[in-house]
């Protein structure tokens, strides 16, 4: 069936206007004034804003880590990004040694089959490069439709690659045409820092922060760098948080280096002071890297605003207060990291980015949905409205005034990271591939109704954009 959306205002990543938009199937067949229904079901989005839906490529769902796994599967996690204004998510595939890359992909689809309610694709994370991996891996990205590896430079029991690992995936990357995403930070470092301060008795939630402190952060951001340089390869660093590693970022895309940055939402509104809350409720907010002093949100918002950083990803990795964070309740180390944030990722860049006159609308959209779109191969299937385009949309409310609370999410998860924050602007409706997800407030989708992306390889001539702003 068509549907015509009308009397909205259409935001993309380069225009502001007022038209009309046809769907017809799961495209966009024609923008333009005063379109005639024709038969078509008719939305009015008087007054609001007509939005792409947001792509997320930061997300972690039905995931095993710290010796769980995360609380929010594909069912619940694809819905409460739907509510959210996300249309679009990248998740990350664990691989393991005991694994061929193949059955690791297909173990990711297993857990998206028949509940994925948005579309969605994959990156592929690497713990080590033996022999067997570097002649498996072209042909899986080939296949699979993967344009990007993850690489750890953290968590030494669970992921951390070293840094041979991390330099031969630049130079494989390079050849295969895949965007290396790093969690930055140096792992060995940060684990002597936790077993003293184990050793010295501290095991309250701010340890966490405390034994991750930002410059091993920025060493990691500016090792990362060097190696992408050497290799002549690209570079996508995850969730920055700090001045630290903003400044590295900054520095290397000045000099021409292939270097992109994303940070996340949590980083931009909450700060280190979380992590002391009483009565162990600081566990809350143990994700890595972790919650820096609140002078670094100017940093990070200065950087969105001046394309030092070009996304905002969700990093969703959802554990419940009472249950699993329980985990560590005498020990810092072992509190899962991970937060809630997949449905909140969308209406709080609005709100505290545009809103607050800090991000122009079409930086929002930008930063939501197309500069991931373009760095990850789905562009301009996903992350504009143009004619031949999915008819991801977002009709969005910019002036609705609402509390975050976990009362009203829609997370799996018995707490929310942002309790009781007053924000502005809601979606209302959500489409994806031109059908209804959301429908005024109100799930109407389908479970299994996304469908898995096969993405374009990485495109080498991609360049970043040199940012004279200070930091």
């Amino acid at each position: 069936m068509k549907k015509l959306i009308k009397n909205g205002t259409i935001v993309t990543a380069a225009d502001t206007y007022q038209a009309d938009i046809l769907i017809e199937g799961e495209k966009i067949v024609q923008i333009g004034s005063d379109l005639l229904a024709n038969g078509a079901e008719v939305i009015d989005a008087e007054g609001a804003y007509v939005f792409p839906g947001g792509v997320d490529p930061h997300t972690h769902l039905d995931m095993p880590f710290n010796n769980t796994v995360t609380d929010d599967d594909w069912e619940t996690g694809t819905i409460a990004a739907a509510f959210g204004g996300t249309t679009t998510i990248l998740d990350f595939c664990l691989s393991t040694e005991d694994d061929t890359l193949k059955k690791a992909v297909q173990r990711w689809h297993e857990k998206a089959k028949g509940k994925a309610a948005i579309d969605y694709g994959f990156h592929l994370m690497l713990s080590n490069l033996d022999e067997q991996v570097v002649q498996e891996l072209p042909e899986v990205l080939e296949s699979e439709g993967i344009s990007s590896i993850k690489i750890f430079m953290a968590y030494a029991k669970e992921f951390q690659a070293d840094d041979r690992t991390l330099f031969r995936t630049f130079q494989i990357a390079k050849e295969v045409g895949a965007l290396v995403m790093v969690h930055c930070e140096n792992g060995t470092v940060i684990d002597e820092l936790v077993n003293q301060a184990l050793s010295e008795g501290h095991t309250e939630p701010i340890y966490h922060a405390l034994t991750r402190p930002p410059e091993v952060e920025g060493e990691a951001t500016h090792r990362a760098i060097e190696l992408a340089k050497i290799a002549d390869s690209q570079l996508y660093v995850v969730h920055v948080t700090c001045l630290e590693a903003v400044k590295q970022i900054a520095e290397a895309r000045a000099k021409g280096y292939k270097v992109w940055g994303e940070t996340c939402p949590q980083y931009l509104v909450l700060d280190q002071s979380y992590l002391e809350k009483p009565d162990f409720q600081g566990a809350k907010y143990i994700w890595s890297p972790p919650l820096r002093e609140k002078w670094n949100q100017d940093v990070l918002w200065n950087a969105l605003k001046s394309g030092v950083l070009q996304t905002v990803g969700s990093d969703h990795c959802s554990f419940n207060f009472n249950g699993k964070k329980q985990l560590g309740r005498h020990d810092f180390s072992k509190i899962p990291n991970g937060g809630p944030f997949i449905e909140d990722r969308f209406s709080i860049l609005f709100s505290e980015g545009v809103k607050k006159g800090i991000l122009t609308l079409n930086q929002f959209v930008d930063i939501v949905s197309t500069q991931a779109a373009k760095l990850f191969g789905i562009f301009p299937q996903k992350g504009t409205i143009a004619v031949g385009s999915d008819a991801d949309i977002v009709i969005f409310d910019p002036n609705a005034k609402r509390s975050i609370s976990a009362n009203t999410h829609h997370m799996n998860v018995d707490y929310s990271a942002f309790e009781d924050m007053k924000i502005v602007g809601e979606p209302i409706s959500v489409l994806c591939r031109g059908h209804f997800i959301i429908k005024d407030k109100q799930f109407v989708g389908t479970l299994g109704s996304g469908k898995y992306l096969k993405r374009r390889k990485f495109n080498q001539e991609i360049t970043p954009t040199v940012s004279q702003a200070k930091i």
